[in-house]
């Protein structure tokens, strides 16, 4: 039986425990597991009730659906409102959101308890979940929105929210007919009864709210849906044709007044010294100020870089002012740090350490005396950038001893916390509104544009002010990606049958407490029925500042993984489909995955020329990640300069249940380029402690001219929801790289690939 190591679960669930403030309640005494209401009662405009802390009726019978989590550009918005509204029977076109705020309630669980990093079925795992969802439900402000969470956390909830909402209209509309609540129904915002009786939503809230939560109330069987796995168009569709003001940079307040930063261009730097005058004596300037180095939301984000505001009348007045500005750096400890440093770090670290094991199972060490063939490989993968649409910003108001902070915030909790300790006040003085979001990809997560600008407020005079970061500032003081490096081992037997996998990688635990260290998430828990395994980790931070990056670990395990499972089934004389599926025998949702990306994808047949008649192959990569199973196929080519060109990529998803098919290929597709850009293109460096990527003529994203034809298809399924906003990154690059073998016979181990 597989093994998780002790001192693993323990310091696992060790860290849990902290996170909570040493929270010491016997399980008795937490409140019963219920996420309808919160604590407090919902505020309510006049005319509109709530019926539970998820939905609002109104008179003129609009339904407002509350939303916990931020809209990043992924849809969650319209998917989130779906389940509820579904459930409810509520009149689509009478939909309207309305962003949270911090509750109990609205607590994110599955992000930290699925996240945890145990095998699917391994020891322990349910019991961690458990725990960890325990301890969640009490801790106030672990709101986020993060890790593929969204739907799989919420599916349950919205849908018991507008099932309840329903049964309490019904209720109403039933004691008013004085008939039984049984003979009634709702439909498209209106309770019905057979007698041809009905009556609005709007005409019944009032009176539901008075009947109180209903208990026992039945979900709808998935038969009964009317929303809930259709396609659906996205409820701010309109708002954005329209250019309406729906992001942070939009915001418009009497009195608001703009900064512009210049920070150390050393990592971890801060000012020594500084020259405004002139500046200060430019028009429309208000002030000059050093800025402190801010962390990132918790101690292990990092310490930040310090820098100089300009605060003026308009962006341009304070960008403009901004280049008058002197200053004499303190470079700090990164001064002599280069990326080649980071990763001479990493190979030294696997040479002298073998790591702490995540995951084994059988007896690796014995079973690799005994084969007949053994091979080796190591891969590396490089520092990356978020690099969103939109640039790092936030708008904050201190005054009369309170703050309104407007940011795009993917983690509400930190933000509110970090304005609360820099202006000193409590943080139910702090008012957090997050509107759309212009891309995430975890960045967000960290709050050190926030806790600038909160900073900022203070030197306002209760005026308002806008702080935007430029491209450059953006690009060259991110929360990277980490580098990681990766040492792999595979013994044969004689029959060519893998029998020993071996698994070593090195690399920062992704500014992630120890807790949530999920370094091993994506080469342990894989769905091959290995004979014998052992995954091991060595922790190496280095002072570039790192985080969470779209699919987090899993954008290199995959890499790492199935570029050495393709070396496998080659060193072994097998197609690399069989190969997988032999491996995948016991893993039936994962082969199904497989065998239709293979036959959507014609595989084993050739693959037609390129439009420019070059030769193409495939390359294909399965992974497990976020609930969900995907495989893609890669179709290349390599032009005569060595240029990678993919032509074509088939991608085959389970994620459960297709809440919103439309949404899920959308993000398939995003997913998948925003992968294929890394692993083509992607690339931060740094020398002298300088990021040496500034904008996005250096750090190139894929172009339209070559982004491939892609190809989805979803496994039809009834089980929980999977997450899908990051699920289209991990296979692309070694669908890729596997393709680029098959073609080149060249096996190219580090990111991005480029042909020697």
């Amino acid at each position: 039986m597989a093994t998780l190591k002790r001192r693993y679960f323990l310091r696992v669930m060790g860290g849990t425990a902290a996170t909570a403030g040493g929270l010491a309640i016997g399980w008795s005494l937490l409140p019963p597991r219920q996420r309808l209401m919160p604590g407090t009662p919902l505020p309510v405009a006049p005319g509109q009730v709530a019926l539970n802390g998820w939905v609002k009726v109104s008179a003129d019978d609009t339904v407002t659906v509350v939303m916990t989590q931020a809209e990043l550009g992924q849809g969650i918005h319209t998917s989130l409102a779906m389940l509820l509204a579904d459930e409810m029977d509520a009149a689509w076109d009478r939909v309207k959101l309305e962003q949270s705020t911090l509750r109990k309630i609205y607590n994110n669980q599955a992000e930290i308890a699925d996240g945890l990093p145990f095998p699917t079925g391994g020891p322990g795992r349910k019991l961690a979940q458990w725990m960890a969802r325990k301890i969640i439900r009490e801790i106030p402000g672990l709101m986020g929105t993060g890790g593929s969470s969204s739907v799989i956390d919420l599916w349950m909830p919205m849908r018991e929210a507008g099932a309840s909402a329903r049964a309490a209209l019904i209720a109403a509309a039933a004691e008013n007919w004085k008939v039984p609540a049984a003979e009634c129904t709702a439909e498209s915002g209106r309770v019905l009864h057979s007698s041809g009786k009905s009556a609005s939503f709007g005409e019944l809230a009032g009176q539901a709210a008075k009947l109180g939560v209903p208990k026992n109330v039945k979900l709808k069987d998935p038969a009964q849906f009317r929303l809930i796995g259709k396609p659906t168009r996205r409820l701010d569709n309109a708002l954005k044709i329209h250019g309406a003001p729906i992001y942070s940079l939009d915001v418009q307040l009497p009195g608001l007044v703009y900064a512009a930063m210049k920070m150390c261009p050393t990592l971890g730097g801060k000012v020594s010294r500084f020259e405004g005058m002139a500046a200060q004596l430019l028009p429309g300037v208000r002030k000059v100020v050093a800025v402190a180095p801010y962390g990132g939301g918790l101690a292990s984000f990092g310490s930040g870089t310090g820098g100089v505001a300009v605060i003026a009348d308009t962006p341009f007045h304070a960008m403009n002012a901004l280049k008058k500005v002197t200053v004499e750096w303190d470079h700090g400890p990164a001064a002599t740090l280069s990326s080649r440093d980071v990763m001479s770090a990493l190979a030294g670290a696997l040479d002298k350490n073998p790591g702490k094991v995540h995951y084994e199972r059988g007896d690796v060490d014995s079973a690799l005396q005994s084969v007949a063939k053994t091979i080796t490989a190591e891969y590396s993968v490089p520092f990356l950038a978020h690099a969103t649409m939109e640039p790092m910003n936030c708008t904050v108001q201190f005054k009369d001893g309170a703050a309104t902070v407007w940011a795009p915030a993917q983690s509400p909790g930190f933000a509110v916390n970090a304005v609360a300790a820099i202006l000193g006040i409590k943080a139910d003085k702090v008012k957090l509104v997050i509107p759309l979001i212009g891309g995430g990809f975890g960045r967000r997560v960290f709050v050190d544009v926030v806790s600038q600008a909160a900073a900022l407020a203070k030197e306002t005079d209760g005026a308002p002010v806008q702080l935007l970061w430029s491209r450059e500032e953006d690009m060259t003081h991110d929360y990277y990606r980490p580098a990681f490096m990766a040492r792999s081992k595979a013994g044969f037997d004689a029959a060519g049958k893998l029998t020993a996998w071996q698994m070593t990688t090195a690399g920062s635990s992704m500014g992630a407490p120890s807790f949530v260290d999920a370094s091993g998430k994506g080469n342990f828990d894989t769905g091959y029925g290995f004979p014998s395994i052992r995954v091991a980790h060595q922790n190496t931070d280095s002072l570039v500042p790192v985080g969470i990056w779209r699919s987090v670990s899993h954008s290199h395990n995959a890499f790492f993984t199935e570029s050495f499972m393709d070396e496998a089934a080659h060193a072994a004389g097998q197609d690399p489909v069989a190969f997988r599926a032999a491996l995948l025998a016991d893993s039936p949702r994962h082969l199904r995955v497989l065998k239709r990306a293979a036959e959507l994808s014609n595989w084993g047949q050739p693959s037609a020329p390129a439009p420019d008649g070059a030769k193409t192959a495939r390359g294909i990569a399965i992974h497990p990640c976020f609930g969900s199973v995907i495989a893609s196929v890669a179709e290349v080519s390599v032009g005569e300069s060595g240029k990678i060109r993919v032509h074509r990529v088939v991608c085959v998803v389970d994620c459960g249940f297709p809440l919103n098919p439309n949404m899920i290929r959308q993000q398939l597709e995003g997913g998948m380029i925003f992968g294929l850009s890394a692993a083509l293109q992607g690339k931060i460096t740094v020398e002298k402690g300088q990021v040496q990527q500034t904008n996005f003529d250096s750090y190139e994203p894929l172009r339209m001219r070559d982004c491939p034809a892609i190809e989805t298809d979803l496994i039809a399924s009834t089980e929980h929801p999977g997450g899908i906003g990051e699920t289209g990154t991990p296979t692309i690059a070694p669908a890729v790289a596997n393709a680029v073998h098959a073609l080149t016979g060249q096996r190219l181990r580090s990111l991005p690939l480029k042909l020697a």
